[in-house]
């Protein structure tokens, strides 16, 4: 049967209601998963029932599904149970702890990107993977698999980028001053970044609030030739589609096995057309890498991944035991950025941390000798360089290359930890920062945050500010605050610590 199409003015992920009657001759349960069809175009909704809302030989849309199914109100579409999709059995296969083929990554992938897997059969997959890590062959083939499923792009000449895996807070904008470096040289680097997952920010996030970062293929192909560089989301590109999915029910279980977070960033690079590759692996407690020797394992992964995928890659391990700079959460980290930026000078943990991954790219790409990366790239900061790169790529990519740190707004609710002692910073928990932030609202309140007034071996008297939390919310700041008391996220220690008897 033929349904009349109505719009719903609801947001989210695609969803149909349908009228009782419709829904019960169809046999299609509510809470349930449905295909809606109009030539030739399938999208996967999610299903709702109503008796009043829609009259028999309806169905509602909202507008996400009417975009996917390219259809409006008064067009006819038809709506069908979906069949039981094929690569379950691939994903029970994967449970029992057997090797996948490359036809059957490709089966997962496939059927993730048309929608007909469902969130519990890709939470599964996922789930899998923490703990039977993907081989490495089946690792290269969901590589392949997630960056093939959609559109790839090229560029003339060769395309470089830098990428973090993240886990320490306040890392998101290393890039906003490694990429304007970078490009400031003439190296070209069209950056694709991710929105957070389980951190207080991504990089996205965090060059959204200076300036548009939901580029088209094509835009991004117009600022790269323009200004040799972009920083933008790699989710409004239709590359790697499959990865935005993926990362979405990652972001909901709070889960980012390692196997998948390298597919993840490999098969956003494939798609992109990248040459020569930076991976950034911060390694200390708290971080997601905390010592040496997983680093190495995971730095292994990636340096036979490229090699498998024709990428020259130099991976960094850095250091990852506290956050970088004095910033977490999108508009700190921008305001940040760009004071850093425009003054030359900043945290050394920031401005360290960025002009060397800025190096490693610049001898990849052949513009220093080996060692000597981070001096050229140092020499382009401090000469004001990178922030006339930043200025061109904002305003390339849509937004205000005169905008200034204090003219970012943050958020207007604000709680301050004091030192209860005098001594000496010995302990700052990423955790517990980052989960701080999060219960403050960061990322989706973009003001949210943390400012660190002090860092590790400071020095600090009684009364001193230890950080201060930023929300919009007086609710979300009470829910921070709680947390505060529950991890005491800043040891500060004298030196005498314990007396006996």
């Amino acid at each position: 049967m033929k349904y009349r199409v109505k719009r719903i003015d609801i947001d989210g992920d695609p969803i149909v209601i349908m009228n009782y009657s419709d829904a019960l001759r169809e046999n299609i349960p509510p809470s349930k998963r449905a295909r809606v069809i109009n030539d030739g175009r399938t999208v996967y909704v999610h299903v709702l029932v109503s008796k009043t809302m829609v009259p028999p030989g309806y169905v509602a849309l909202n507008d996400k599904a009417l975009a996917m199914l390219r259809v409006n109100e008064g067009d006819e579409v038809t709506v069908r149970i979906p069949p039981a999709p094929k690569s379950i059995r691939v994903i029970h296969k994967r449970l029992h702890g057997d090797r996948l083929s490359e036809d059957e990554i490709s089966e997962i992938v496939e059927e993730v990107v048309s929608g007909s897997l469902g969130e519990a059969e890709i939470a599964a997959f996922l789930a899998s993977q923490i703990p039977i890590p993907l081989s490495n062959e089946e690792l290269t083939s969901l590589i392949k698999a997630m960056a093939y499923a959609s559109e790839v792009l090229e560029f003339d000449e060769p395309a470089y980028d830098e990428h973090s895996i993240g886990g320490v807070p306040g890392n998101s904008k290393v890039a906003l001053i490694a990429v304007p470096t970078i490009a400031s040289s003439g190296v070209l680097i069209p950056k694709t970044s991710s929105r957070a997952i389980t951190s207080p920010a991504g990089t996205a996030d965090t060059m959204e609030i200076l300036t548009r970062v939901d580029l088209s293929p094509e835009e991004i192909r117009g600022v790269a030739k323009k200004v040799r560089g972009t920083i933008v989301w790699g989710g409004a590109l239709n590359i790697a589609v499959a990865d935005d999915i993926f990362v979405e029910v990652e972001r909901k279980l709070m889960i980012d096995p390692i196997s998948q977070m390298i597919a993840s960033i490999l098969s956003k690079k494939v798609a992109m057309g990248i040459k020569g590759l930076v991976i950034d692996i911060p390694i200390g407690k708290g971080a997601k890498v905390q010592d040496y020797s997983s680093a190495d394992k995971i730095a292994g992964l990636f340096i036979s991944q490229c090699g498998r995928l024709g990428i020259n890659v130099k991976v960094a391990l850095t250091f990852g035991g506290e956050p970088i700079g004095r910033t977490i959460g999108p508009a700190l980290e921008a305001k940040e950025a760009l004071k850093t930026l425009i003054e030359r000078k900043g945290a050394h943990s920031l401005v360290d941390k960025a002009v060397s991954i800025a190096g490693l790219v610049l001898e990849l790409a052949g513009k220093a000798e080996k060692g000597m990366g981070e001096t050229l790239a140092r020499e382009l900061f401090t000469s004001g360089k990178s922030y006339e790169k930043m200025r061109q790529i904002i305003e390339a990519q849509g937004g205000n290359p005169n905008i200034k740190p204090d003219e970012i707004p943050i958020g207007p609710y604000k709680y301050t930890v004091e030192s209860s002692i005098e001594g000496a910073i010995t302990h700052i928990d990423n955790v517990a920062m980052s989960l701080i932030a999060r219960a403050a609202g960061a990322p989706s309140d973009k003001g949210a945050g943390i400012y660190l007034h002090a860092k590790l071996g400071h020095r600090v008297r009684k009364g001193d500010p230890l950080f201060t939390v930023y929300s919009s919310s007086e609710t979300r700041l009470d829910a921070a605050i709680k947390l505060i008391e529950l991890y005491k996220p800043v040891i500060v220690e004298g030196m005498l610590i314990k007396s006996l008897p």
